[in-house]
């Protein structure tokens, strides 16, 4: 049949995207069982541990109302242990950790004290107790000091281990029980910008002793220690520009060289990129030209062996002897936990993050494109053009375009499967999920692109990779639209402002000022503008010269804004202050709140009205009859 682009039938709608779709995450293995949680929007986003038995059975561990996850940064991760039967996990309503035998119902507090947050849980057996990473909020007029702590898993003690730094993440004990590393940071960096590597014995306190600080170097990133078999300690730096593998031998010896990255950004906790199959053998992925790869490495001969799978987006991988387990998703599949055997080459899928069956001539599959940028540099995103077997290209006209500009900033664009995405495109637009200047994935240069020019160069190259896609015929460069959320929020604002390339918008908890986000957001990013922007106060002027805000007499185009009322990343007065400032000047304008959501949506019905909800916006924007029954949302000034 025939039908305008936007308009297409889909069978990909949101109740069936938010009914039949959960996220996974921090995938484990403890003896011979697998564990990951399960995000269900179903449940109000609630995370739930989920066994995998060797015997084949699925089994859900968390009963009710409890829900896993911890707030340590804000944004989390490393918020379970298992060990031989038993769980440690942080419940998100108290921020306390709770003991629990996986063959039971009735988890048991370990932890009391209100005021503090903990994650990255190890055990340390040798002295009944974990380690993990505290945030104590007690002095609510500073900011929450960051610390390594012991506790004790009779009585629930907490002790100080290592404080003074800013930041902490990843200790991890050597086989032995003897050694602690760990990576600590400062303001103003993050950590992927400037970290530090450090190593500590115990004494018979069990407190550190001997600290060394092994890598401390100026605008070198190290990512995710870990101990070999036989006490190596072994972790990535990106000293030659590029995340790779390295062995601490009284100085750093390099595992295997490449233009690739073995290593993800540290914004959250628990992140696990490689692991030893035996003392002489790693099992490792790794990041190319934008997409992931599984890998052996030798350690003898420091040779890299791929392995052949289908996924093309991996992460949290773990390993045991002959086994590894690790979450993946390719362009016609969408996440799945996934176990490989090393003798057999055989993966199963454990679980996935959709049962749903599409069939493929409405999905999408993404193109890699290299596009021109600014100052004669080549930028990069994946297009996705419009699929629906059931409609014929025959009309004169040109589809709609989506530009997706990714959070983080320091992010990236992944090519799993996203019925998100597909939504989109099974309705006739094109979309574009653009690896801006900034992103990760393509070295350290490619990254610091960004550096003082938040607003500037991941703007121009949303603006360049639609102007390419115009240029090649491929869309209508009257209806070209950009969404984003959170920094990729602000791109978008930022986009639609000081440009007119775009002819309509949306942000999900976006970036509208600068200043209030330098002045009102919370530990971990405080001082994460002092690179992407300018030192703040003594370069306010940079700050208002790029806050949408200031200048809302420059955009002429509708915009949709989707916020979260509990937002401590962004919180709501950045939506609300712009939506007035638009209503006043008399452009249309839509303003979607959510009671209860915070930073990322998580709730069924709130992600269905976001995605219904942008839809509608763009049907009445650039003009074109919906195949779907959608409530409307309220439009201010649309006439």
């Amino acid at each position: 049949m025939q039908g305008h682009y936007g308009s297409w039938k889909s069978p990909i709608t949101s109740d069936l995207i938010v009914a039949e779709t959960i996220s996974l995450s921090e995938a484990s293995i403890d003896r011979n069982d697998v564990y990951w949680l399960e995000g269900r929007p179903s449940e109000g986003g609630r995370n739930v541990l989920v066994k995998h038995s060797s015997d084949g059975e699925i089994r859900e561990i968390t009963p009710q109302p409890y829900n896993i996850r911890t707030r340590v940064h804000e944004y989390g991760g490393g918020s379970y242990l298992v060990s031989d039967g038993i769980i440690y996990f942080v419940n998100y309503a108290d921020q306390q950790i709770y003991r629990q035998q996986v063959d039971t119902n009735t988890p048991q507090p370990l932890t009391t004290i209100t005021k503090l947050r903990y994650a990255d849980l190890i055990l340390d057996k040798n002295r009944d107790r974990l380690i993990c990473v505290c945030e104590d909020h007690t002095d609510s007029e500073q900011e929450p000091e960051n610390y390594l702590a012991s506790i004790d898993l009779q009585n629930g003690t907490i002790k100080k281990l290592a404080f003074g730094a800013d930041f902490y993440t990843s200790p991890r004990l050597s086989p032995d029980g003897n050694q602690l590393a760990w990576i600590e940071w400062n303001h103003p960096h993050m950590p992927w910008d400037e970290s530090q590597l450090w190593r500590a014995n115990f004494d018979k306190r069990g407190n550190l002793e001997n600290r060394q600080c092994l890598i401390a170097n100026i605008e070198e990133s190290i990512c995710e220690p870990r101990w070999s078999p036989d006490g190596y300690l072994y972790f990535s730096s990106d000293h030659t520009l590029w995340w790779n593998l390295y062995r601490y031998q009284n100085e750093p010896v390099s595992i295997y060289q490449t233009e690739a990255e073995f290593a993800y950004p540290h914004w959250i906790f628990g992140i696990s990129t490689y692991g030893f199959i035996n003392p002489d053998k790693i099992a490792c992925i790794y990041t190319q030209n934008g997409r992931w790869y599984l890998a052996l490495i030798d350690l003898k001969t420091q040779q890299l062996q791929p392995i052949n799978l289908p996924y093309t987006n991996i992460f949290c991988l773990k390993v045991q002897e002959e086994k590894l387990v690790f979450i993946g998703s390719s362009p016609t599949q969408t996440a799945a936990i996934i176990q490989y055997d090393f003798k057999t080459q055989e993966t199963t899928i454990l679980k996935n993050a959709s049962e749903l069956t599409i069939d493929l001539k409405y999905i999408s599959c993404p193109e890699a494109i290299a596009f021109p940028t600014d100052n004669g540099l080549t930028a990069y995103a994946w297009y996705y053009p419009p699929k629906n077997s059931d409609y014929q290209l025959g009309l004169d006209e040109k589809p709609p375009l989506l530009v997706k500009s990714h959070g983080g900033p320091t992010a990236a664009a992944s090519v799993g499967l996203n019925l998100r995405i597909q939504y989109w495109t099974s309705r006739g637009f094109g979309y574009l999920d653009v690896n801006y200047g900034g992103s990760t994935g393509y070295g350290r240069s490619y990254r610091q692109r960004l550096d003082h020019n938040w607003g500037i160069v991941d703007v121009q190259d949303c603006i360049n990779g639609a102007k390419y896609l115009v240029k090649q015929g491929k869309v209508d460069e009257n209806r070209l639209a950009i969404s984003g959320g959170s920094a990729g929020g602000y791109t978008t604002l930022a986009a639609l402002t000081f440009h007119d390339t775009f002819k309509a918008g949306a942000s999900y908890y976006g970036v509208s000022d600068l200043e209030i986000l330098c002045k009102d957001t919370h530990k971990f990013e405080s001082r994460y503008l002092d690179r992407l922007i300018g030192l703040y106060p003594a370069q306010k002027e940079i700050y208002v010269k790029r806050s949408p805000i200031h200048f809302i007499d420059r955009l002429s185009c509708p915009v949709i804004f989707f916020q979260g009322l509990e937002d401590k990343v962004v919180p709501p007065n950045q939506a609300e202050i712009m939506v007035k400032a638009l209503r006043k000047k008399g452009l249309p304008v839509a303003y979607v709140p959510f009671v209860g959501e915070q930073h990322g949506f998580r709730r069924a019905e709130t992600i269905k009205k976001a995605l219904d909800g942008e839809y509608y916006f763009y049907s009445r924007i650039f003009g074109f009859s919906m195949a779907d029954t959608i409530d409307p949302i309220e439009i201010t000034n649309l006439t």
